[in-house]
């Protein structure tokens, strides 16, 4: 398909800078097939039906973001994808005065030794040392916000809070499932009382989320790979939902990505760990989820390919223009969406 049909103009001040405060004080737009309905976040309990089941991505974002020198020349780093124990791709800012094998120093002793540079024009980190990676990028490294929010203000103290999801455990994100951003302790005991279970799996979010559609074609494309897992008893659990009656909704595109790389023709989800590039756009037949809790994303991006694959091109864009004149925030930090194509 033409990419330019996923376009639409967001007006800048539609892009959120912080997150609601409460989280669940986010607005909510719900799209089904029948229309449009203004809700909150906190009224999701009421927009589901006992049975039906919330699956919440794990990953915790580390961070990614690297500042430092080779030579006199400054080296921006942000790791995107980890390849080895010690071995990071990185997508590079000032990679013109980079080298195969040259050393940049990042400050609190850490350094890392640029070894190749890839198809998708990130350079390969071999971090040098033997202290875990995770500990140096404690010491030297910042939370890695998305372009859209780190273009128009600094990373501050609040962001190492704010862009972290309370189900966040499994260490490896470069970027977070936004979605799950809206939860709180007080909703999930409204889920709970209502009758809606929750389920999680681990997909590490990867920067090339935020990465444009360069070509004018989807099928031009080349998505980009991220590592996922869903252990046996999870996917037998999420089975019988299915079977008893109820409803999977995925928390976030990338809940949904890695429901879908583990679910066979036969809409059975099957234990799954390694890398998934699946890249949803109209005409995909979805297999594992009946839902989706998504946020508002960016024109002309996969994301936005993918929640019209799922609702249709049309109704897509009405609700994006919808919620654009009705003052919804957008992107990472901003407001919700219920996706239920019934």
């Amino acid at each position: 398909m033409r990419v330019d049909l996923f376009d639409f103009q967001l007006p800048p001040e539609r892009i959120a800078l912080r997150p609601a405060s409460p989280r669940d004080a986010a607005r909510l737009l719900v799209v089904a097939r029948d229309g449009l309905a203004d809700r909150t976040v906190r009224a999701l309990p009421a927009c589901l039906r006992p049975g039906d089941h919330l699956v919440f991505n794990d990953t915790r974002v580390i961070p990614a973001q690297l500042e430092g020198l080779r030579g006199e020349a400054r080296i921006g780093a942000t790791l995107h994808k980890r390849e080895g124990l010690r071995s990071w791709r990185a997508f590079i800012r000032n990679a013109k005065r980079l080298r195969e094998d040259d050393r940049i120093d990042f400050g609190a002793g850490v350094a890392a030794i640029a070894r190749a540079r890839e198809a998708d024009g990130s350079w390969r980190l071999d971090f040098a040392g033997d202290e875990p990676v995770e500990l140096l990028l404690a010491r030297a490294g910042r939370m890695p916000l998305p372009p859209y929010i780190a273009a128009r203000r600094p990373t501050d103290a609040r962001d190492a809070e704010d862009y972290q999801t309370m189900f966040a455990r499994e260490a490896g994100a470069v970027a977070a499932p936004t979605a799950a951003l809206h939860f709180t302790p007080a909703l999930v005991a409204a889920l709970d009382a209502a009758g809606i279970g929750r389920e999680t799996l681990t997909l590490h979010v990867g920067a090339g989320t935020f990465l444009p559609v360069k070509a004018e074609d989807t099928e031009a494309h080349q998505m980009h790979a991220e590592w996922g897992r869903i252990d046996a008893a999870t996917a037998e659990r999420l089975n019988a939902v299915r079977t008893a009656g109820g409803r999977l909704i995925a928390v976030g595109t990338t809940s949904l990505r890695l429901l879908e790389s583990a679910t066979g023709e036969d809409g059975r989800i099957r234990p799954f760990e390694g890398d998934t590039a699946i890249f949803i756009t109209p005409g995909y037949r979805f297999r594992a989820i009946d839902g989706l809790l998504t946020n508002f994303h960016l024109p002309r991006s996969t994301l936005f390919m993918l929640v019209s694959a799922l609702m249709g091109l049309e109704r897509m864009q009405q609700a994006y223009a919808h919620a654009i004149a009705e003052g919804y925030r957008f992107y990472s930090y901003g407001d919700a969406s219920l996706l239920l194509p019934g």
